[in-house]
């Protein structure tokens, strides 16, 4: 198991470092055409992109961080730096985004040109790289369970909708310049307030597993089942889990017999501890707490 979390921290870094190396091709084929071509929307984005290589870079260090083993200081290790990776994440997009609207908005009633036709094309090009590049990270976030990961993915995602609307503010101003010039700089604005609701979206989701929510109710039957299954167990009283990084850690109480002794109870929870790590990938640990299952109703009232 440890192998494979190992094996996805590596494809979540090389996915990460293409992602920059995207980004920053983007941004600086973005800005240039924007300027060249006097487009305030494809400026925004290409402003955005380069938002978009400070979130990477951020993705990046989180997951290599998150390979970091435990130590005194971290004895569930430091996966949670990954969790964090995302919420800095979120805040980038937020920032960004407002940024983006405010500088769109400030030359609105400017006399300038029309956006050269560049600008459509440039538009076109980041909308299908970006398409391919969210695909690729959506899947594999999810078959690694990375947080950063997904929220660098919808960072891609959104900027699918970005360009889509610099596209419509830009064909608008060119089809009628005298009606529709300012739709490029509304274009703009348009694409900020898509980011800042992205940012917020990958916030949330950072702070929820940053404040210990637990997993779907799907996954904790799943470590009932197969804590029952094991030989001794006589029931299951409170399980708890809290996510470290890509995987959880599982705090479970089984109940067995009142008459066991010591040795055979902890033998029972280090087999109930192996049997679900086995069993669940997404598990990093299991700690188990053995408690005395309750005596049957009838031979209480008859040793009363």
């Amino acid at each position: 198991m440890r192998s494979s979390v190992a094996s996805g921290l590596a494809r979540g870094r090389r996915l990460a470092v293409v992602s920059i190396a995207v980004s920053l091709g983007l941004a600086v084929l973005n800005i240039s055409v924007g300027l060249i071509s006097q487009s305030t929307s494809v400026v925004a984005i290409g402003v955005e992109f380069a938002g978009d290589v400070v979130a990477s870079v951020v993705v990046l260090v989180g997951l290599l961080m998150a390979t970091r083993p435990p130590d005194a200081n971290h004895p569930y290790g430091h996966g949670r730096l990954e969790t964090l990776a995302g919420l800095i994440v979120g805040f980038v997009l937020v920032l960004g985004g407002v940024g983006v609207s405010y500088r769109s908005l400030q030359q609105i009633d400017a006399t300038h040109v029309m956006p050269g036709v560049a600008a459509l094309w440039v538009l076109i090009v980041a909308a299908v790289v970006r398409g391919v590049m969210s695909t690729i990270k959506f899947r594999t976030a999810r078959s690694i369970g990375s947080a950063s990961l997904a929220a660098d993915a919808w960072n891609d995602a959104v900027d699918i909708l970005s360009a889509v609307a610099g596209l419509v503010a830009v064909g608008l101003a060119r089809l009628d310049p005298v009606r529709f010039l300012a739709a490029d700089h509304y274009g703009g604005f348009a694409v900020g307030l898509i980011v800042v609701i992205s940012g917020l979206r990958v916030s949330r989701h950072a702070v929820l597993d940053l404040a210990d929510t637990m997993p779907p109710q799907s996954w904790l039957d799943e470590v009932r089942d197969t804590a029952l299954g094991v030989s001794g167990v006589m029931g299951v009283e409170k399980q708890h889990a809290r996510k470290t990084g890509l995987q959880y850690h599982i705090d479970l109480h089984i109940e067995v017999d009142p008459a066991m002794s010591v040795r055979a109870s902890h033998a029972i929870a280090h087999n109930v501890q192996q049997r679900v790590r086995q069993h669940s990938p997404w598990v990093a640990d299991v700690l188990v707490h053995v408690e005395p299952a309750p005596e049957p109703k009838g031979e209480r009232e008859t040793v009363g």
